[in-house]
């Protein structure tokens, strides 16, 4: 049972998480710490902490059940160092990070055996505590990447706070984890923000972004995301979204040749498999 948090990181996501809580009857202190002291006082003029601070070494309480980090990843490490000196033994530190992996090793060789890993699938381009939305993991998975390590009280605390939002929780490897979302969620983040790139090459002389269709926004919503945020997630799961974006380039190769060559049924057939393929996905 988890009676007091602190949220390391007021922005969206974390904001989001603890209004979920709020929303569904947490009654416990929720404690801030943030860079931005702009962040602060938006985050407790919206309800999403009650307290804050811009440094962890200003913190006055340090009597929380759960540490949530909701940074950029690659302060993850740095954070884990700084947290280090100051939580309880048995306080449980997890993450809302959409890497894991060796990032996992690290922080549990930093905090020990009740750091439990995590990452909500859900979110939107926006950020900003200002945008948080209390409703945001309803339904939606949270991936948990416990070790052999990991303290199972710990864990369970951690799947407990998930569930409490509404959240489905699954268990996965860690470096699983990097490969599977490196494809589905770093690849269509970075085939996005390269689309944009390549429009603002073709616009030349000519504003192509004058004549954005549905399909154009739909696809490029996500190209509005934090730049710093994905950044850091580029290079903090660097080999599995090479990985991802050389396979992606081989597909687009394939496209090519066959609009090039004119190979209609091969054209048609293979429109028509990634068209059945992506309805089974609704």
């Amino acid at each position: 049972m988890v009676r007091s948090l602190l949220l390391v990181g007021v922005g969206f996501m974390g904001g989001s998480l603890t209004l979920a809580l709020r929303k569904r009857g947490f009654g416990g202190e929720i404690l801030g710490v943030d860079l931005s002291q702009e962040a602060i006082a938006k985050g407790i003029e919206r309800g999403a902490i009650d307290r804050g601070w811009t440094s962890l070494e200003e913190v006055d309480d340090w009597d929380v059940d759960m540490v949530v980090i909701a940074t950029p990843v690659r302060t993850f490490r740095r954070i884990g160092e700084d947290l280090k000196g100051f939580v309880r033994k048995d306080t449980v530190v997890t993450d809302l990070g959409s890497v894991k992996g060796r990032l996992v090793e690290d922080l549990e060789r930093i905090l020990g055996k009740t750091f439990v890993g995590g990452h909500p699938i859900a979110g939107t381009e926006k950020s900003g505590v200002q945008n948080s939305n209390p409703d945001l993991f309803e339904g939606k998975k949270v991936i948990i990447t416990p070790t052999g390590r990991t303290d199972r009280e710990a864990v369970e605390k951690v799947r407990g706070m998930w569930e409490e939002t509404g959240a489905v929780v699954e268990f996965m490897d860690a470096h699983l984890h990097d490969w599977v979302f490196g494809a589905v969620s770093h690849l269509p983040h970075a085939v996005a923000f390269a689309l944009i790139d390549a429009i603002i090459e073709m616009s030349g002389e000519f504003d192509l972004f004058r004549y954005p269709g549905a399909g154009f926004k739909d696809f490029t919503r996500i190209a509005a995301s934090d730049p710093v945020m994905w950044r850091d997630i580029f290079l903090e799961n660097r080999e599995n979204t090479l990985r991802a974006i050389d396979i992606y380039i081989s597909s687009l190769k394939k496209l090519r040749g066959l609009i090039k060559e004119e190979k209609i049924d091969q054209l048609t057939a293979f429109l028509e498999e990634v068209k059945d393929r992506r309805m089974n996905l609704e």
